[in-house]
């Protein structure tokens, strides 16, 4: 079964789960070492890798009795490139926008 963008973004809503990530940039580690920089338990750090493996982000190995992690950068593809399609959008002018707002809504509407 293949994760769905759902599950990829699901997955990266969290911050503990984007930290797993950044530190997995680096190289492959074992649960423990994972879960040594957070203050939660084994298990809570272990239910936050298997979301990240469900969504396909990182594969998990088992070598001798130490359970490894590996991230698994094509994973984030599908969601990279379904965010750059955003890209092709004019950024926003909040300023005018605001004054927009405020010559159109007068001064009644305006903040203290």
């Amino acid at each position: 079964m293949t994760p769905t963008l759902d599950q990829v973004f699901s997955a990266l809503a969290d911050p503990t789960r984007r930290t797993i990530l950044a530190m997995l940039l680096e190289d492959d580690m074992a649960v423990t070492d994972v879960a040594e920089p957070f203050d939660v338990s084994l298990a809570a750090i272990s239910k936050h890798l298997g979301v990240l493996t469900a969504a396909g982000l990182i594969s998990q190995e088992k070598r001798g009795r130490v359970k490894w992690c590996k991230l698994e950068p094509d994973a984030l593809r599908e969601a990279s490139v379904w965010m750059q399609g955003f890209g092709q959008m004019d950024a926003i002018d909040l300023d005018a926008f605001e004054n927009f707002l405020s010559k159109e809504l007068g001064p009644s509407t305006q903040a203290p």
